[in-house]
């Protein structure tokens, strides 16, 4: 360490997808000295204490979570709860405030790094004199399009009309929206998203108040994006590196690495779509129709579908005599990293969350892009079909958002296919990108940058 160690403090969005990145990045400060005290709900940090690799550095602060009618008793993150509940997550979050006052006090950080949900926090440091940053999982290209101040000044009354363009000075035209995605990020701006405050307006609050604002990225990948926001928000825009994921000290599970070891290197579809969207039945079944249509093996990890208690009870008629054990849909957790890491898989079909995009560009399996209905998924989606054209896109019908069968089992199939064009142009610029991300001290001297920087705001 060139200069003194700081001490961080962290207070992410109580999800998994969140906490997880935000540890993640905890480890890549604490590898440079600096001391962490990341603020974790009590009962979940026992599912993070094998991802802390510094525990010497990094301190998991327990807090109780605040009851919240509605809310089951023991939900701590949305893990716990069903999607329409999150709100009151963040509701509970909101009345933490004086606790989180306390904690500051008595823990005196540097810095404290919050996440999109608790736009209050810079208020609450500037009267402790400690230094905020708003760090954010999402894509700089997401927050630049959809919740820039340019955006926002538009209010909530937004139409689709407005959306379909993008900000003024925002730097990319390939991406495109279509009426399904439309209505509902429009919709999404009169959303709720607890104690009375909407959805946008926790994330462009916390931006337009806190003293710098930071993204998990690289210049090269996500530069004009932050140029921009720096224009737009008049302050310091930060990119920390791509956290890329360690290496896993676990091995695959056996049931896993025999299933998979019984197939040929390259051949399997791997298809995960994240926690918190699931798909309804009519999808849920097409989806599975569509990989049983490639004639390929494949592994679907998916949350039953929307209504539904198990994946058993969803699943297409005569679906499991068809497939036999070339075919498996699972309702359970998975080690993804491993499982993506298997020479066997072939094909990610991906729901373009934040923490699966970075594993698939350093995977070397093929990308087909099947984003969930965030606004994040969505131009994540866009952004690596149409920009950086590292994989292909599961056609959806542009009115009502609907894939199906045949559209799924294309997708694949181009990326698959050795001989087809577009498949050759994905394969060959997703190397490329995987090459950039792995190479010799890219990540490191990305994080140093963004060290140095954080020094610099003291």
């Amino acid at each position: 360490m060139d200069s003194a160690p700081l001490h961080i403090a962290m207070y992410p969005w109580f999800a998994m997808g969140h906490l997880i990145p935000f540890l993640q990045l905890s480890n890549k400060l604490a590898e440079r000295g600096h001391k962490i005290s990341l603020i974790v709900p009590k009962k979940t940090q026992t599912k993070l204490q094998h991802l802390n690799h510094h525990p010497h550095l990094i301190t998991f602060v327990p807090l109780t979570v605040p009851h919240v009618d509605g809310l089951p008793h023991d939900a701590e993150t949305t893990f716990d709860v069903p999607f329409p509940l999150y709100s009151l997550i963040a509701t509970a979050m909101d009345l933490t405030e004086k606790d989180i006052e306390l904690l500051l006090k008595e823990l005196k950080p540097h810095i404290v790094f919050f996440d999109f949900s608790s736009f209050w926090l810079p208020n609450l440091t500037r009267r402790l004199g400690i230094k905020s940053v708003q760090y954010l999982i999402i894509n700089p290209a997401t927050a630049a399009y959809l919740s820039s101040p340019a955006r926002m000044s538009q209010g909530r009354e937004i139409s689709q009309d407005d959306l379909i363009k993008p900000p003024t000075g925002f730097p990319d035209s390939s991406i495109k929206l279509y009426p399904h995605e439309l209505r509902y990020l429009a919709a999404m701006r009169k959303v709720e998203f607890g104690s009375g405050v909407l959805f946008y307006d926790r994330t462009s609050t916390g931006s337009t108040l806190s003293d710098a604002i930071g993204f998990k990225g690289c210049r090269d990948i996500d530069g004009p994006y932050v140029d921009y926001l720096e224009t737009e928000y008049g302050k310091p825009v930060w990119l920390s590196g791509p956290l890329l994921p360690d290496s896993p000290k676990d091995t695959l599970e056996e049931k896993w690495s025999s299933w998979l070891g019984g197939f040929k290197e390259g051949s399997v579809i791997y298809c995960a779509l994240g926690s918190e969207s699931p798909l309804k039945q009519n999808q849920f079944q097409e989806l599975l129709l569509g990989l049983e249509l490639t004639g390929f093996p494949f592994l679907a990890a998916l949350k039953p579908p929307i209504g539904f208690e198990s994946i058993r009870e969803a699943l297409p008629e005569g679906f499991v005599e068809r497939v036999g054990g070339k075919g498996i849909a699972y309702g359970g957790w998975v080690q993804q990293q491993l499982i993506l890491g298997h020479p066997s898989i072939g094909c990610f079909i991906t729901h373009c969350g934040a923490a699966s995009m970075t594993e698939a560009l350093v995977s070397k399996c093929q990308l087909v892009l099947l984003p969930g209905p965030y606004g994040d998924h969505i131009i994540n989606a866009r952004k690596m079909s149409m920009k950086l054209k590292v994989g292909v896109e599961v056609k959806k019908g542009e009115e009502d958002g609907l894939f199906t069968k045949e559209s799924v089992s294309n997708a694949v199939k181009i990326v698959m296919d050795d001989e087809n064009e577009l498949g050759k142009e994905v394969r060959t610029n997703h190397t490329k990108v995987r090459n950039l991300l792995l190479s010799n001290n890219f990540e490191s001297s990305c994080v140093d940058n963004f060290c140095h920087k954080l020094q610099n705001l003291l």
